[in-house]
């Protein structure tokens, strides 16, 4: 009887482990699924993000192309007066840009995926020391879309770490932190294209 009992209780055992060990591995594919599924959707958004980028630039460029080219001689007021008057022309053409229209809701989840990531990672420390040798990030100003970024206020831009995991972007824009907002800014316009408020996170003082 004990021998018999003995058998059962090792045949139980085994079954037991066979059963936590199928448990984990279906665990396991559950979580490389879901893995899967959100670097798809991210990866579906940075696209669908690029695309509106790329619209936005025909548009820039159809605008430009109004106005007198400038020479590399040109005075600084004639720069300027080219920067408020394409920005002005572009804001003609884009009357009802809107927060959301280039940073998609699904662009939105892609670049807060990337910047929790890029925050959580063993470089994060490089990145934090990148805004913080810029100074804080400017808080006196919150841009709404289709303004102008003020002259002579200084900008944060974007950790070279966490460029690596944006789109690469043509040279008619550029990525700027303002405050804890992640803008997209016309340079040639000085003007902000869209945003995603508060898409960047605290960044703690640097303590060597």
């Amino acid at each position: 009887m004990r021998a018999k009992r003995r058998i059962v209780e090792l045949v139980q055992s085994l079954l037991l482990v066979a059963f936590l060990a199928a448990g984990g591995a279906l665990t396991s594919r559950g979580q490389s699924t879901t893995s899967d599924k959100e670097q798809a959707e991210d990866t579906a958004g940075f696209k669908e993000f690029s695309d509106r980028v790329q619209e936005y630039v025909k548009v820039h460029k159809s605008v430009e192309a109004t106005l007198p080219p400038l020479k590399p001689t040109d005075l600084p007021e004639m720069i300027a007066a080219h920067e408020q008057a394409l920005a002005r022309k572009i804001r003609e053409a884009r009357p009802r840009a809107d927060r959301g229209d280039i940073f998609t809701e699904k662009a939105r989840q892609a670049f807060r995926h990337a910047i929790s990531s890029e925050f959580k990672s063993p470089h994060a420390h490089h990145a934090r020391a990148t805004i913080r040798k810029q100074g804080d990030p400017v808080k006196e100003i919150h841009l709404q879309v289709n303004q102008t970024y003020p002259h002579g206020l200084p900008y944060t831009t974007v950790p070279p770490t966490l460029l690596l995991r944006f789109p690469k972007l043509p040279d008619e824009v550029v990525y700027r932190i303002v405050g804890r907002d992640l803008v997209l800014m016309d340079v040639k316009a000085n003007l902000a294209v869209d945003l995603i408020p508060e898409g960047m996170p605290v960044a703690p003082r640097i303590t060597e």
